[in-house]
C-alpha cells in the first residue's frame, strides 16, 4: 500500500495550522527550526497568501531564505515580495502566544547577502545542500517590522469600541432579563399578580420595544463586524479559522434573535391588533408562532435565556481572539 504524502500546498496547509495551534512551534521536519509565517500579497491574484519561512534573527532584524529547499527557481512568495514589499509575519514569541505584525521586504545584497548565508548554513547545513543544489543564487530578505502609526491607532480605538458596544449590550440584556423576570413574575409597581390561568398573557408594550431595540442594536453590530472581517483578515491571517467561527455563530445568533421577535409579536398583541414586533424586518418575514396562553411566556422566557447564553459565550470567543491582536496585548483571562 502506498503511502500518501501530502502536496505543497497540502504540506504548507498543515503546518500553517499547527504553527497557528501551538503558539509558533511545529513538529517533524521543522522540529526545532525557527520558523516564522510570511503572508504575501500575490502578484497575479491579489490576493493574501501565506507560507511557514525559516527565519533568521540578527541583530535587529529578521531574515528569511529564498531556497525553495535548493530547487531551480525562486518560490513564489519572493515573487510576491518584488511585486509588493509589503507583508504580514507571524512568529512564536515563546511563552504560546504567537507576534503578528506588518513588515517591509527588502532583498540583502553582495557581501551582506553572503555573511547572514553564511550564519544560516552554518546553523543550519540543510541551506548548504540547498546553495550547492541549484545555479541560482539564493535569496536572503530582510523583513522589517513597519513603524507604529495609524493603522494602529485606529486598531486600538476598534479595540476599544468592541469592548464598549459589548458592555453596553450585556448591560442592556442584562437590564431587559430582569424587567422580564418581574413582569411576569407579576412584580409590577402595584403589588397585583399579573393574570396567569386562562387569560392570554401579554407583554408590556414598554418592554417589548426594549427588547426590540435591544435585537436592533445587536443587528447593527454584527452586521458592522462582517464589514469589517475582510481588512482583519488581511492584517491578521491567522485570525481567519476564528472569524469564520464568528461569522456563524452570527448567523445562529440573528436566527435566535428572529425566534425571540416572533415570539414578541405574539406576546403584544390580541386577535386582530396589530403587533409592535412587526416593525422588525426580520419579525415581517417570520409568521408569529401559533401557541396562545401561558406557553408564549415561557416559551418568550426560554428564548430570552438561549439567546442571552449564546451571546456570553460568543462575546468572550470574539474578545479572546480580536483583542490580541488588535491591541498586541496577551489575551483576557479569567
Amino acid at each position: 500500500m502506498t503511502e500518501h504524502r501530502p502536496g505543497p500546498s497540502e504540506f504548507n496547509r498543515q503546518v500553517i495550522e499547527e504553527f497557528r495551534a501551538n503558539g509558533g512551534t511545529v513538529g517533524g521536519m521543522f522540529q526545532g527550526a525557527t520558523l516564522a509565517l510570511l503572508t504575501t500579497t500575490g502578484a497575479r491574484s491579489g490576493r493574501p497568501r501565506t507560507n511557514p519561512v525559516v527565519y533568521l534573527r540578527d541583530r535587529d532584524q529578521i531574515f528569511v531564505f529564498g531556497s525553495n529547499a535548493g530547487r531551480p527557481k525562486n518560490p513564489d512568495w519572493h515573487h510576491n515580495l518584488r511585486a509588493d514589499p509589503r507583508c504580514t509575519v507571524e512568529i512564536g514569541t515563546g511563552d504560546g502566544r504567537i507576534a503578528t505584525y506588518a513588515a517591509t521586504a527588502e532583498p540583502v545584497e553582495g557581501a551582506e547577502r553572503d555573511r547572514i548565508y553564511d550564519i544560516q548554513c552554518r546553523r543550519d547545513p540543510a541551506f548548504t545542500a540547498y546553495q550547492a543544489g541549484t545555479s541560482r543564487t539564493i535569496p536572503v530578505i530582510a523583513l522589517t517590522r513597519a513603524a507604529p502609526g495609524a493603522g494602529e491607532e485606529r486598531n486600538q480605538a476598534i479595540a476599544r469600541f468592541l469592548v464598549r458596544v459589548h458592555d453596553d449590550l450585556r448591560a442592556d440584556l442584562a437590564a431587559i432579563r430582569a424587567e422580564v423576570d418581574d413582569y411576569f413574575a407579576g412584580r409590577h409597581a402595584n403589588g397585583q399578580a399579573a393574570p396567569y390561568g386562562s387569560a392570554r398573557p401579554r407583554l408590556d408594550r414598554k418592554l417589548a420595544q426594549h427588547c426590540l431595540l435591544f435585537c436592533d442594536a445587536l443587528h447593527g453590530h454584527h452586521t458592522n463586524e462582517d464589514g469589517a472581517f475582510a481588512d482583519f483578515e488581511k492584517q491578521f491571517p491567522h485570525l481567519t479559522p476564528a472569524l469564520d467561527r464568528i461569522r456563524s455563530e452570527h448567523r445562529l445568533v440573528a436566527q435566535a434573535v428572529t425566534d425571540l421577535q416572533a415570539l414578541l409579536a405574539n406576546l403584544t398583541s390580541e386577535a386582530g391588533e396589530p403587533s409592535i414586533a412587526t416593525s422588525a424586518p426580520e419579525a415581517r418575514d417570520t409568521p408569529p408562532p401559533s401557541r396562545t396562553g401561558t406557553d408564549d411566556a415561557a416559551t418568550f422566557l426560554a428564548e430570552l435565556e438561549r439567546l442571552a447564553s449564546q451571546l456570553e459565550e460568543h462575546f468572550a470567543y470574539e474578545e479572546a481572539h480580536l483583542l490580541p491582536a488588535l491591541t498586541g496585548e496577551p489575551p483576557r483571562t479569567g
